[in-house]
């Protein structure tokens, strides 16, 4: 059974001590702030984005009409016409 090596900046627990609290202490601050922004432009990105797709307007854009053929009825055309090409031979 393998061990898992315990640091000295946590407790039997796995809790955080004192002295890790104090070493982490100076980047708080940094840390909120760059992980603020990163939030933020993602945010931003997000809303670019939602924003862009929703001015597409189609209602230019001519839809095709329904193919004539049965919804039923396989398109076997292309199949039937390599298959008499291989019976021909």
């Amino acid at each position: 059974m393998a061990v898992i090596p315990r640091s000295s900046y946590y407790d039997k627990n796995y809790r955080q001590t004192a002295a890790l609290i104090r070493a982490r202490q100076p980047y708080l601050i940094k840390n909120i702030i760059t992980g603020t922004a990163i939030f933020g432009f993602a945010i931003g990105v997000y809303a670019f984005t939602i924003n862009a797709v929703a001015q597409d307007d189609f209602s230019d854009v001519q839809v095709p009409d329904a193919p004539s053929q049965s919804p039923h009825t396989p398109n076997t055309g292309v199949v039937r016409a390599i298959s008499s090409d291989v019976l021909k031979k």
